[in-house]
């Protein structure tokens, strides 16, 4: 059974996840993955989601700030051999319910163009592409997104 903890990124479940992603981005982003990685930093994040499917953390994601009306969904991750359940979309939607909690107006975020699973589930679940914003302007590995709430 899927069950879903809002925390923050002090929780050790979300750290082991965050660096099992990790290490799946710096496959994928090859020499890149220096520079995502300056933006993908987790100290101080009180807006976390842990997944746990029977106990075992299975998936993460976490919200912040990125502007009066809007937050940056970032560090969503599930563990390969669970993807295709579901377990992605219910992180983001939790993510997208705490937004809402939170007053906000919309969601926001990056990915890879080299993740076309993690494009197909944004996609999937309403978001819009969008020109790509602050850090990510000009990168032609990024593609932005954003989901009014």
């Amino acid at each position: 059974m899927l069950s879903i903890l809002r925390t923050n990124s002090e929780n050790p479940d979300f750290q082991e996840l965050v660096r099992a992603l990790d290490k799946y981005l710096a496959f994928l982003d090859g020499d890149e993955h220096a520079f995502y990685a300056q933006f993908n930093k987790t100290a101080m994040l009180p807006e976390v989601v842990v997944a746990y499917e029977d106990g075992m953390p299975v998936g993460c994601g976490a919200i912040r700030a990125f502007s009066p009306e809007a937050m940056e969904v970032k560090r969503m991750y599930v563990l390969p051999e669970l993807r295709g359940k579901g377990i992605a979309t219910a992180v983001l939607c939790e993510l997208e319910a705490w937004s809402r909690e939170l007053g906000y107006e919309k969601c926001v975020l990056e990915t890879g163009k080299r993740q076309p699973e993690a494009i197909g589930l944004y996609k999937k679940n309403g978001y819009s592409d969008t020109p790509n914003y602050g850090q990510y302007i000009g990168v032609e590995n990024s593609v932005c997104f954003e989901k009014k709430l």
